[in-house]
């Protein structure tokens, strides 16, 4: 039976769109959720740039009685001691994300190869460390004391090269990814090994090799218990994370024990931006990783259309 020309273009638009009314609900619920990530991040924000007087007045408000700039006076005044840990925290971060995610890759791919032989061996070796792991103090003795990660910047970067969870989504991105005919194309042609990854397969699995980046660059630039295991006398290779974690420490202690430590520490206690100064801190380590974001943004979507249309 043929259906008429208007009855078809009827047929086609019930199918291909919604009403109105339902799409005003969807797009209000997605402004409702964006607010709800965005607003907590801007009271932050406005807390950071309000005064101590205010905050002890009338607590955290989207409107403060009076503004002020004393938390990020009281962090500045640290001088080049900061500017060096934002360079420390940002050459760790890259170093560490450019090696993590060329050991990931070369880790992986020979687990993708069906004809590597031993392939099921060494995924189960790296699996295996996932659910069982020697331990902080093993793995604190084999880094210091046998591969002399201390006061260093390998200090910071070694332990984390190597993740297993990342060699399971690069294999598993690869198995989705890459055909086998393409790799088998490749090696007719008589492309070796190395040649057939980097110019062939990896070109391929950008979207992948992005979120590996990004979860190891995340991964790098928040991390702090590295550098206070390792780290004791050359304060000139400790990363922002680790400095802005002592400057709040050692606020928190002045202002909890003003009392003992005479009238000049009650003084500096009673002017200390303890409140506001915990959120000048979280601006100050979220703002320049959240700026980064956004190169990696279309990687990561690409990934996911990708994965969509292979499932």
């Amino acid at each position: 039976m043929l259906l008429h020309p208007q009855q078809t273009k009827r047929r086609n638009f019930r199918l291909n769109t919604i009403s109105l009314p339902t799409e005003t609900l969807f797009h209000t619920i997605l402004i409702l959720f964006s607010l709800f990530c965005i607003v907590p991040f801007l009271f932050v924000i406005i807390i950071s740039f309000t005064s101590e007087d205010s905050i002890r007045q009338i607590g955290y408000s989207f409107v403060p009685q009076s503004w002020s700039v004393q938390a990020y006076q009281y962090v500045f005044k640290l001088g080049d001691v900061l500017w060096r840990s934002y360079f420390n925290s940002f050459y760790i971060t890259v170093t560490g994300t450019v090696l993590s995610v060329l050991m990931t890759l070369l880790y992986a791919y020979p687990l993708f190869r069906r004809d590597f032989r031993q392939r099921h061996f060494f995924n189960f070796l790296s699996f295996f460390t996932m659910i069982f792991g020697g331990g902080l103090v093993p793995t604190y003795i084999i880094c210091k004391n046998v591969l002399g990660l201390s006061e260093n910047y390998a200090a910071l970067i070694v332990p984390m090269l190597f993740s297993p969870f990342n060699v399971i989504i690069m294999r598993t991105f690869l198995q989705t990814s890459v055909p086998t005919e393409l790799i088998e194309a490749a090696t007719i042609d008589g492309s070796g090994e190395y040649h057939t990854l980097f110019k062939v397969v990896l070109p391929i699995v950008k979207p992948g090799v992005a979120t590996i980046a990004l979860l190891n660059a995340l991964a790098y630039w928040n991390e702090w218990f590295l550098a206070l295991l390792y780290i004791r006398q050359n304060t000139e290779v400790i990363p922002l994370q680790y400095l802005l974690m002592k400057m709040q420490r050692n606020a928190d202690f002045i202002a909890k024990n003003s009392h003992l430590l005479g009238v000049d520490a009650a003084n500096v206690a009673v002017n200390l931006p303890s409140q506001s100064l915990k959120m000048a801190l979280v601006v100050l380590i979220v703002v320049p990783i959240a700026c980064a974001y956004p190169f990696f943004q279309r990687f990561v979507v690409a990934g996911l259309t990708i994965g969509s249309v292979k499932g």
